[in-house]
C-alpha cells in the first residue's frame, strides 16, 4: 500500500469485488433501479414484528445473496465490516450473528459502504484477511422512529427532507483480478453550520467537495479521467450545492456525476422530495446498478464517494451543528 499525496491510499494487491448483492424495501422496487437489484420486498416489514428486526433482515439477506453468487460459505470468510444507522449498529449485530464471521462494526452514517469497503480492502491488503465482507443498510421506519418522529406522528416533511432508503448492500472481496478497488482517501470531518436534520444534503455536500477535491489532487487527474462520479446521497439540493463548491476550487463534474440519492427513486412518480438518504442508499445502488454496469463493461473506471451526516440523537437534542464526513473509493476493471 502507498500513500499518494496528503490523504489518498493506492493498494498494492488487487483487491477484488468477487460479488456484489442488494437488497431493498417496496419502495425501492417500485423505482427506476428495480431490475438491479437482487430481491425486492414487497413489505416493509419483511415479516418481522419491528422495524429494526426488519433493518437486520435486510443485511442478514444481502450477505446470503452476496455469499450464493460467489459460491462461497461463511466459514471461507475471515471477517466481516458492517455499519447501520441504529444505536451501537444492532441492526448489523443482530443480523449478521448467525454467520459466525468475525466482526469488525463500524460507524460512519451514510458514508458506511464506502468505510466498510475500505476497511476490507486494507485488512486484505495486509494480509489479516484473505476475504472480507462489507454490508451496511438503513430502513426508512427504523430510522424515522430514531432521529425524528414515530410514523404514526404524522408531521410534515420539508422540501429539503430525504427519505431514508429501506436496503442493504453487501459485497465479498478477496485478492485476485477483476473489478477491484484501486485507491481510497479517507475523508475528514467538516461543519458547514447546518442544524437542520431535514436537510442532510447541505450539511454533507461539503465534505464530498473535500474529498473529491483531496483525491483529484492527490492523484493528479482530472473529472473526465473517470467514466462517473458517484456520490452518495446527496439528493437534489447537495449535489447543486457540491457543483457551487467544486466551482470554487476550479473543478466541474456535471458532465460526468450522478448521485445515488437522486437515482434510487423517480421524483416525479415517487413523493421523496430532495431524494434517497441512509446507509443502504449509496450502498444498495453500488452493490447492484453501478457494479452491473461494470461488469457488463459499461463503466471501467469510477469514483464511489459515500457521504454520512454524523447526527445523533443527542446531538439534536442538544442543538449542535451537523458534521459531516466523505470517503471515496476508486474501482477499475482490471480483468
Amino acid at each position: 500500500m502507498e500513500k499518494i499525496g496528503n490523504r489518498t491510499l493506492k493498494f498494492s494487491k488487487d483487491i477484488c469485488i468477487l460479488s456484489s448483492a442488494a437488497i431493498v424495501g417496496p419502495k425501492e422496487g417500485a423505482g427506476p433501479l428495480s431490475k438491479d437489484f437482487d430481491k425486492c420486498f414487497s413489505d416493509s416489514a419483511l415479516g418481522q414484528d419491528s422495524w429494526e428486526k426488519a433493518e437486520s433482515m435486510l443485511q442478514k439477506c444481502a450477505v446470503e445473496r452476496a455469499l450464493k453468487k460467489c459460491n462461497k460459505k461463511p466459514s471461507e470468510i475471515d471477517l466481516i465490516f458492517a455499519g447501520d444507522l441504529l444505536n451501537q449498529c444492532t441492526a448489523s449485530s443482530f443480523g449478521l450473528m448467525d454467520f459466525e464471521i468475525p466482526f469488525i462494526g463500524v460507524y460512519g452514517a451514510c458514508s458506511t459502504m464506502a468505510l466498510t469497503l475500505i476497511s476490507a480492502s486494507i485488512s486484505i491488503e495486509s494480509g489479516a484477511a484473505e476475504k472480507a465482507i462489507a454490508v451496511t443498510s438503513s430502513h426508512f421506519c427504523s430510522a424515522e422512529r430514531q432521529y425524528r418522529f414515530p410514523l404514526e406522528y404524522g408531521g410534515v416533511r420539508p422540501l429539503t427532507s430525504q427519505w431514508t432508503v429501506t436496503g442493504s448492500g453487501a459485497a465479498v472481496l478477496t485478492s485476485q483480478k477483476g473489478i477491484c478497488i484501486d485507491g481510497c482517501t479517507i475523508g475528514k470531518i467538516t461543519d458547514f453550520s447546518i442544524k437542520d436534520a431535514n436537510n442532510m444534503g447541505a450539511a454533507m455536500a461539503p465534505a464530498a467537495a473535500d474529498t473529491i477535491y483531496s483525491y483529484l489532487t492527490d492523484t493528479n487527474t482530472k473529472p473526465y479521467d473517470y467514466d462517473m462520479i458517484y456520490t452518495g446521497d446527496l439528493g437534489s439540493v447537495g449535489s447543486k450545492l457540491l457543483y457551487k463548491l467544486l466551482d470554487e476550487k476550479g473543478i466541474d463534474i456535471r458532465d460526468n456525476h450522478k448521485d445515488c440519492g437522486n437515482m434510487i427513486f423517480d421524483p416525479n412518480k415517487q413523493d421523496v422530495h430532495a431524494g434517497g438518504s441512509g446507509c443502504g442508499c449509496s450502498a444498495s445502488v453500488l452493490c447492484s446498478h453501478i457494479l452491473n454496469k461494470m461488469r457488463n463493461n459499461e463503466l471501467n473506471k469510477i469514483l464511489f464517494c459515500a457521504t454520512g451526516a454524523l447526527l445523533s440523537p443527542t446531538s439534536i437534542q442538544q442543538g449542535e451543528n451537523i458534521p459531516s464526513i466523505a470517503h471515496l473509493i476508486c474501482i477499475k476493471n482490471k480483468e
